[in-house]
């Protein structure tokens, strides 16, 4: 049986830790995927999905997601991530683009919207929505940001 996702949820969050993964825990739970089991998937939008502002999940459930994480031990250091769907006038099929790197979420929000653009119009797709969450961080001692974008039914 083959499942197509029907929602998606856009979420980022950032946070500090005492290591990479319990920073990357703690953003991920900000972003609102922290109790989810993620399958990490490509970059296309399903045609029809509508966007919902919260999953309605178990704890535990496994969930397709998008995502761009950053993680630093740098003090001082500014980190970003950012994630973009955009959905076309075609049915609503759409891309989905991740973005994660030094600098902030302005930047981060840039990049991904430049890169939906260009995939879209590399399908001969024209842009009818766009929706960005973007996440920043000025590192203390381990620093971590991530940009979701999850997808379920």
């Amino acid at each position: 049986m083959r499942r197509v996702p029907t929602k998606y949820t856009l979420g980022a969050g950032d946070a500090e830790g005492d290591s990479r993964l319990t920073a990357f825990d703690k953003a991920l739970l900000k972003a609102g995927v922290g109790d989810m089991n993620l399958l990490k998937v490509s970059s296309i939008l399903p045609p029809h999905a509508r966007k919902v502002d919260e999953i309605d999940l178990p704890r535990g459930s496994l969930l397709p997601t998008a995502y761009a994480s950053i993680v630093s031990e740098e003090p001082g250091e500014r980190i970003a991530a950012a994630v973009a769907v955009g959905v076309s006038t075609d049915e609503g099929f759409g891309v989905i683009m991740e973005w994660s790197g030094r600098g902030d979420r302005e930047k981060a929000a840039e990049q991904v919207t430049n890169m939906v653009k260009e995939a879209l119009a590399t399908r001969g797709l024209e842009l009818a929505d766009l929706h960005v969450a973007a996440s920043d961080h000025r590192v203390e001692k381990i620093g971590c940001c991530v940009a979701v974008v999850a997808l379920w039914d």
